[in-house]
């Protein structure tokens, strides 16, 4: 089997932020700033150090200062689509969305836009090309939320303790994962859906294709409320 390259990944931008109200009134959670540029720039140079060369972006409320922030569409020479949903169509309907722009049997790299991590990608990559299952997740041991399910064979057997599957150990989700395309074919074109619901039945119907591995080095750090920007952006301000 030839090892593939992840050149795309995938950003999700297009959430509504309302956890960080008042700042996300006028503009979208990934562009509040950290360190003097945006949250969304974070997750590209982590995509970048894992030799992702294209980025796509998608948007929906306060879209234009996506463009304001990146008028010349790339990052650090990388390009970035950035696709519109004028109907926020959640995780599932947001990667559907962008099935024109991916090749066929290709794998990318997914990444939830309002997290600031530095851990290697390279136990993600090689455990999902090592048996290129649906989908691979990022996990961490610890976190706020532990609620991802993992059995003895490294295969997510639960999410959020639906199917009443222990397994071995609950994780916390990184936001991060390796998807290959084929899992399009599962997802109905323009619904509203949750990726949610499209793994359990992977879990249910495909055993083996979906996968998690845990990596537990580095940093790890989830945007989720406004004492959590303050905190970040405060450890990030020069000193002086």
């Amino acid at each position: 089997m030839n090892k593939r390259r992840y050149k795309t990944a995938f950003i999700l931008g297009a959430g509504l932020g309302t956890r960080l109200r008042p700042l996300t009134e006028k503009c979208p959670k990934p562009l509040l700033e950290i360190g003097g540029r945006p949250i969304i720039t974070y997750a590209m140079d982590h995509l970048m150090a894992a030799g992702v060369e294209r980025f796509i972006v998608n948007t929906h409320r306060l879209s234009e200062v996506y463009l304001q922030k990146f008028p010349d569409r790339q990052w650090r020479g990388i390009p970035i689509h950035f696709r519109h949903e004028p109907t926020l169509l959640d995780t599932a309907g947001g990667l559907k969305n962008i099935e024109d722009l991916l090749v066929e049997d290709e794998a990318i790299l997914c990444y939830n836009g309002d997290i600031i991590a530095d851990f290697s990608l390279r136990d993600l990559l090689e455990t999902h090309e090592r048996r290129r299952p649906e989908v691979t997740f990022a996990l961490r041991s610890n976190g706020p939320l532990l609620n991802v399910s993992l059995d003895e064979r490294g295969e997510i057997c639960d999410l959020r303790n639906t199917l009443k599957n222990p397994g071995v150990r609950n994780y916390l989700f990184a936001g991060i994962y390796a998807v290959e395309t084929s899992i399009l074919r599962f997802i109905e074109a323009g619904k509203i859906e949750s990726i949610v619901p499209i793994l359990l039945r992977l879990i249910v119907e495909r055993p083996g294709s979906f996968l998690g591995t845990v990596i537990d080095s580095g940093k790890w750090e989830a945007i989720d409320s406004l004492e959590a920007y303050e905190r970040l952006k405060a450890a990030a301000a020069p000193e002086g």
